[in-house]
């Protein structure tokens, strides 16, 4: 017979808030401060489908039913936000977020932009 341990809760104030926001979707991970994944949240979770899951209001809906769970499940307080990509739902997943009772510290913008990286294609003959 195998003995198993029961996990400890655990209670997590201060956490990070990754939100990929692409033109289709947009993906919220909270984590710890080691980077731990303690919630994920999208709008198809929410019940979003289709092309609504890229809208702003679908992002703050998303945003908000995650931090909700954070903040029940662990008792998360305050978060660093950390926002990358081109995406409608940047700016509505922070608003979300605040709606929730998190408490939004510093807010890093980590979109990444090439510094003249790859050469364009060539221009299509006329």
């Amino acid at each position: 017979m195998a003995i198993t341990k029961k996990k400890a809760k655990k209670s997590v104030s201060t956490g990070i808030v990754t939100v990929q926001s692409t033109f289709n979707n947009t993906i919220i991970s909270i984590t710890d401060t080691e980077g731990e994944v303690l919630v994920q949240g999208s709008p198809s979770v929410v019940g979003f489908k289709g092309a609504k899951r890229s809208t702003a209001f679908a992002a703050t809906k998303a945003a908000n039913d995650a931090a909700e769970k954070a903040i029940k499940k662990y008792g998360l307080k305050e978060v660093k936000v950390i926002v990358s990509g081109p995406g409608a739902g940047r700016n509505a997943a922070v608003k979300g977020l605040d709606s929730a009772g998190l408490k939004i510290t510093t807010l890093v913008d980590r979109t990444p932009i090439p510094h003249n990286g790859c050469r364009p294609r060539k221009a299509p003959r006329k």
